[in-house]
């Protein structure tokens, strides 16, 4: 099928492992008519020089800089209005991790699925890790049932609200799903001239959820089509891990995207209700002498994260330009 197609790769002071990334993104672009952009973004310890003689000679691939690290929103951004070396724009927009390795024909599998269902918005791609396990990046949309159900980690609980249960899975064809994680994910371009890019305030997280968000309030639908397979290490360019204390910024975009979606007052009550799952969930570990599953410091975090953020004066971002200014 045809349609061209942008590949874009978004490095921070991982060169080496985005370069492994674009050589994986070249073999699966052989066939798909378009081109690869990495986007160094402002890295600052000589990564743009690294990728630009590593990638010296290669067809169809160029090296930007973004010039200020805005995020993993941003820099995405940044590559998506790069386009195509011409000047012309492309068909679809596939953005591929640096940490993450498109099988040779993943994205041609993704194309052929946005070619052929034109009123599908988005469609991702099947992920795993570098050791075989499965990587859990298709789900439903947040909610504060959903909260409540995620902090509960009951079964009754979970069975009762199942319709809210974020993950789905990992499934084995075709299915439809409201967001997918941003490792391997490919749009449609006119869906993004008609929604708009990433909302830059997202540091990082949340920042794909918002966007699929604003494509299902368009009126499109996304896919995880598990045919399109990728491995992908995992916090390789982040550094943060499932069990590791949340850093600031993650507060900061869970905040931010749930007043999106009904203000302050929402933003509280899923607050809330995550502390009433966590109740129920601690009071299950110490009559049950089970490990804590929830991650360390996180609920002292959340609480005092979301007072300061709805603070008169306060503002969202205060502590997503900490972290700014701590990345550069």
């Amino acid at each position: 099928m045809s349609g061209c197609v942008l590949t874009v790769i978004l490095n921070y002071r991982t060169a080496e492992m985005t370069l492994r990334a674009a050589q994986a993104a070249q073999v699966a672009m052989a066939n798909v008519d378009g081109e690869i952009v990495i986007v160094d973004n402002d890295s600052g310890d000589g990564s743009e020089d690294v990728l630009r003689d590593g990638t010296q000679g290669w067809p169809r691939t160029r090296v930007i800089q973004s010039g200020h690290n805005g995020g993993f929103g941003a820099g995405n951004n940044v590559g998506i209005c790069a386009g195509l070396s011409d000047g012309t724009r492309p068909d679809f927009i596939y953005l591929l991790n640096s940490d993450a390795f498109p099988d040779r024909d993943a994205i041609a599998k993704l194309r052929d699925h946005l070619a052929a269902h034109p009123d599908c918005g988005f469609v991702g791609s099947y992920i795993q890790g570098e050791d075989g396990e499965d990587h859990i990046t298709a789900f439903q949309f947040h909610s504060a049932w959903s909260e409540f159900e995620t902090a509960a980690q009951t079964g009754l609980v979970s069975r009762l609200l199942r319709k809210h249960i974020v993950p789905i899975g990992v499934p084995r064809s075709p299915t439809r799903v409201d967001w997918c994680a941003g490792a391997s994910v490919m749009f449609r371009q006119s869906v993004l001239d008609q929604v708009g890019l990433f909302d830059e305030r997202f540091f990082l997280y949340f920042e794909e959820t918002d966007l699929c968000h604003r494509i299902s309030d368009a009126g499109w639908h996304g896919m995880f089509l598990p045919t399109s397979r990728v491995v992908h290490v995992g916090g390789a360019s982040t550094g943060v891990t499932e069990h590791a204390r949340k850093p600031a910024y993650w507060f900061d975009s869970r905040t931010l995207y749930f007043m999106k979606r009904g203000g302050r007052s929402y933003a509280v009550l899923t607050t809330l209700a995550y502390l009433a799952g966590a109740i129920i969930w601690n009071t299950r570990r110490v009559i049950e002498r089970k490990e804590d599953r929830i991650a360390p410091y996180f609920l002292r975090d959340l609480l005092s994260h979301t007072m300061r953020s709805l603070m008169p004066g306060a503002t969202a971002s205060q502590d997503t330009k900490r972290a700014r200014e701590a990345a550069r």
